[in-house]
């Protein structure tokens, strides 16, 4: 946790483990919220694909950006990497029991999108039609 971040909350007299529960919080929400893990998640959500399979998979993604949206997931325990002892070498992703949790949860925030999508778009041009003023 930044020490910045540590610093406002002890000053505000949050306890450490709710201040590690707040840093943890707030990485997975950004983890979450990242456009590439999603698409990752997703892409995986049919078994295991290897880097290129993978990358074909998800348009507009470079080779680094999903090199390092790869190393996070696995880091974090959502994704396993595998090498196979082959010539050439093989190396295949897949989700773990947790990144297949995240898969589910991430569906269901896509289907309340989909469930709630015409009122979403609704509020929107009303929201872009009113006094730019008065925002």
């Amino acid at each position: 946790m930044g020490s910045e971040l540590r610093s406002r909350l002890a000053a505000a007299g949050v306890a450490p483990e709710c201040a590690a529960t707040i840093e943890l919080v707030r990485d997975v929400l950004a983890r979450v919220g990242d456009k590439w893990t999603v698409l990752v998640v997703t892409a995986l959500a049919d078994g295991p694909l290897r880097f290129t399979a993978l990358h074909r998979r998800i348009d507009g993604i470079s080779e680094r950006m999903l090199g390092h949206t790869l190393r996070s997931l696995t880091r974090d325990g959502l994704v396993t990497r595998t090498a196979y002892a082959e010539v050439p070498p093989r190396v295949e992703y897949a989700l773990t029991p947790l990144g297949r949790s995240l898969g589910d949860a991430v569906g269901h925030v896509v289907r309340w999108v989909q469930t709630h999508k015409t009122e979403i778009v609704r509020n929107r041009e009303a929201f872009e039609g009113d006094d730019p003023a008065a925002r």
